[in-house]
């Protein structure tokens, strides 16, 4: 998956990065955990800048963030679940995965959205569950490029330093998710 990835983005620049994580948000099994690092690697390289790989792996991300939103705000939550039980396994999603996001956005509220942006799976998933709720969109717009940012300047960055280094890159992913979910746990107490 990683040469497609490259290809991608040495054929369309920014643009396949913007695309790619798109596809990410929409499709999970496309991890920005390959995306980004590979996207910031290739800017150490000199053949694109890292501000604009984050600039377009944040704008990529965002847009397909507001899509999943308004999916969620506007398609009543019956359809969804029929919709996921129908497709979702092309998705490698449940309904049940539908239903504890909502349930865990509900009870947590709108912060789960900043952490959620930089928690693989739950990426994806937050989106429908706060335009499902009606989470005032610029609010949801707000800490959805807050954690998107932040999410995407990390990756990018490891990239772009260890890039050589697989081995201690997927050491450092690691432990940075063992980190986020013990800081989404202490602040969700």
């Amino acid at each position: 998956m990683t040469d497609w990835i490259i290809a991608i983005m040495e054929q369309l620049g920014y643009f396949g990065i913007a695309l790619l994580m798109f596809l990410d948000n929409v499709f999970p099994p496309i991890p920005s955990e390959i995306i980004m690092p590979s996207a910031g690697f290739t800017a150490s390289q000199g053949q694109l800048l890292l501000s604009g790989v984050i600039i377009a792996g944040s704008i990529g991300s965002l847009v397909a963030a507001a899509l999943l939103y308004w999916v969620g705000r506007k398609i009543p939550n019956q359809k969804i679940f029929e919709w996921v039980d129908r497709y979702g396994k092309y998705l490698f999603i449940k309904t049940e995965d539908v239903k504890k996001a909502l349930d865990w956005f509900e009870k947590y509220g709108h912060n789960v959205v900043f952490f959620g942006r930089m928690i693989p799976a739950v990426r994806s998933l937050i989106s429908i569950p706060a335009g499902m709720s009606h989470m005032p969109f610029w609010k949801f717009m707000l800490y959805s490029s807050l954690g998107t940012v932040i999410w995407t300047s990390f990756l990018a960055a490891v990239g772009y330093y260890f890039g050589n280094n697989t081995a201690l890159m997927q050491k450092i992913f690691s432990q940075v998710s063992y980190v986020i979910i013990f800081i989404v746990f202490i602040s969700l107490l």
